[in-house]
């Protein structure tokens, strides 16, 4: 068994050719322009697709929301144009002639992350990533648990402060105007405005009690979503992503801060940082094509 795994988004796509056993044969980063629209993403896409051979199926990894039951994107931002409502299972099965799978990135660096990082040996946990937002996925008995509609997961946007700062959703308040690494650099950038990136941020921290208090305040923001989501669907393990968890004091810190804020009878649950970093969505499209063929079989 040979899978060929793609994780699609607007500015790149990484792709790999992995044997059964998860290994890596090949792999490759293309550049996407997905500010071109999601035809050219698609066109991009079948491109990579032509750069491999002798693979039995595709998992994809891709930006936006998925209904995962058609490979169909419901709902993409701006960051790529058009790319609502299209077919990308129909699409790249047409070309390549193979099945193809698809499912959101959040959700596919969970899978990942379940099957090669964070997650092994947990059939039950939950996944957030803190980024440009904040996005989640829900894992249960090892799948991607969807709702009703295929878009559960959505946790940058529960309420954390009512009739707070505004959100591209539509809403006022949500937790990823005030958890997500955008934020937090909002407010870094208030008192330091020459940072480029959280890497600047935290090689400046050390000497910076400014920079200490506004990183602390974030690290509580952080934690009041995760104190409700822990006390909603009690897991057992929290998985934080995105580039800005890799500083593992932050992960120390959240720790510190919730535990003390759950409930007794909820501080069983574990915080891990995630493990695979830039891999995840990879990983996570192999898991999901690899468990679709075991399926048909």
């Amino acid at each position: 068994m040979r899978i060929l795994a793609l994780d699609i988004g607007g500015t790149a796509i990484k792709s790999a050719l992995l044997d059964g056993f998860g290994h890596v044969l090949r792999e490759m980063e293309t550049p996407s322009e997905g500010k071109r629209g999601g035809m050219h993403l698609m066109e991009c896409a079948k491109a990579v697709i032509d750069e491999y051979a002798g693979y039995d199926a595709i998992g994809i990894s891709t930006t936006g929301q998925v209904d995962a039951r058609n490979g169909r994107i419901i709902f993409a931002n701006e960051n790529v144009p058009g790319y609502s409502g299209m077919q990308v299972s129909r699409i790249l099965e047409a070309h390549a002639h193979v099945p193809v799978v698809v499912e959101n990135d959040v959700n596919a660096a969970a899978l990942g992350e379940a099957n090669f990082g964070a997650g092994v040996g947990e059939r039950d946990f939950l996944c957030l990533t803190y980024g440009t937002g904040v996005g989640g996925a829900i894992v249960i008995d090892g799948r991607i648990y969807g709702g009703a509609d295929g878009v559960a997961g959505e946790m940058g946007h529960i309420l954390t402060h009512p009739e707070g700062l505004p959100c591209a959703c539509g809403q006022r308040g949500c937790y990823e105007q005030y958890a997500s690494t955008s934020a937090l650099m909002r407010r870094a950038r208030e008192v330091e405005p020459g940072l480029a990136d959280g890497k600047a941020l935290f090689a400046q921290i050390g000497e910076r009690q400014d920079l200490q208090a506004i990183v602390a305040a974030w690290v509580l923001e952080v934690t009041y979503g995760l104190v409700s989501l822990t006390h909603t669907l009690n897991p057992g393990l929290i998985i934080l992503g995105g580039g800005v968890m890799r500083q593992r004091v932050l992960v120390q810190a959240v720790r510190d801060q919730l535990y003390p804020r759950l409930m007794q009878s909820y501080r069983g649950v574990r915080l891990e940082g995630a493990q695979l970093g830039n891999q995840a969505g990879i990983f996570g499209a192999y898991a999901l094509a690899r468990r679709a063929l075991e399926e048909t079989k």
